[in-house]
């Protein structure tokens, strides 16, 4: 199993984040609503996945069919709460695991 790898988000309630994993280009458009924090994941350039609730522990791709080389999830390094947008890159953290859910 590869390890896991965090991509850097800022505590704000909107945010877009590109980086490139396993030869691919993601992107993160992340959203705090009411209802909790959602994201759109892009694959080089096309929307693949549209308003998941981002979860702890939760699986946000979760098929391989979307063509993503891994799998991406929250986690709350304080307990178990879900993610909400000011404390993401500190309390919560988005990390990618390769060749997971593929």
């Amino acid at each position: 199993m590869s390890s896991a790898y965090t991509i850097p988000l800022n505590a704000i309630a909107f945010q877009k984040v590109q980086t490139p994993l396993s030869g691919q280009t993601i992107r993160f458009d992340i959203q705090q609503r009411s209802t909790g924090l959602y994201a759109n994941i892009w694959l080089n350039g096309t929307m693949k996945v549209a308003g998941v609730l981002c979860q702890d522990r939760t699986w946000l791709v979760r098929e391989a069919y979307f063509g993503f080389p891994g799998d991406f999830t929250f986690v709350d390094t304080q307990g178990t709460s879900d993610p909400e947008y000011s404390a993401l890159g500190t309390r919560y953290l988005l990390v990618y695991q390769e060749g997971q859910n593929v």
